[in-house]
């Protein structure tokens, strides 16, 4: 049998929705509080972009969205 025939079910990411931290792909769109946020690639560092509850810009850095709690799917 060939070893590397056989895979491991861990091996999907689809089985894991939400990963440790936030995707660090730009562009990505995560949900956060109800409300979409999405990675804005700047120059020298990254931070999500979103609205506060007045419809404001809001903008969060990786560890204050993972504080906060996150989801790739909207809330219900």
């Amino acid at each position: 049998m060939n070893a590397d025939a056989v895979t491991s079910p861990d091996a999907s990411t689809d089985e894991n929705p939400d990963p440790a931290g936030p995707p660090t792909v730009p562009s990505s769109v995560v949900w956060c509080g109800g409300r979409p946020y999405v990675l804005e690639a700047r120059p020298g560092r990254a931070r999500w972009m979103g609205t506060d509850y007045r419809g404001r810009p809001e903008a969060l850095s990786p560890a204050e969205l993972q504080r906060r709690g996150w989801s790739r799917r909207r809330a219900c």
